[in-house]
């Protein structure tokens, strides 16, 4: 039976060490051996800020601050336009969310600001 701790992300017992970290061949996650400091700090995940600092949450209201041209198309999402219930994803565009007359869209959180 190993002794080595179970993955943060999938929660496989099936890791392995690879120098000095810790490898899980299920989920292809990466994390230090260093202790359970190390472990909480990439349970936490990354921070995400509107245009003014606020953090973000999965479900708040965003509020559009310039003018967006829409990839592929000639439409454009004014300033003021409200996206309700967003949901914050990895990438490029931090906020995925669907704006009434456009639809589903990705957007930049350096663009919005906390309604």
């Amino acid at each position: 039976m190993s002794t080595l701790p179970s993955c943060p992300q999938c929660h496989s017992e099936f890791t392995y060490e690879d120098g000095l970290n810790l490898v899980c061949p299920e989920c292809a996650h990466e994390w230090s051996a260093s202790g359970p400091a190390a472990e909480s700090a990439a349970d936490e995940g990354r921070v995400i800020k509107d245009s003014v600092g606020n953090v973000l949450n999965d479900g708040d209201t965003v509020t559009v601050i310039k003018d967006l041209k829409v990839k592929g198309s000639s439409l454009v999402v004014k300033v003021g336009t409200k996206a309700k219930n967003i949901r914050l994803i990895d990438g490029d565009h931090d906020i995925d969310c669907k704006i009434d007359g456009i639809g589903a869209m990705k957007l930049k959180s350096e663009f919005v600001r906390k309604a």
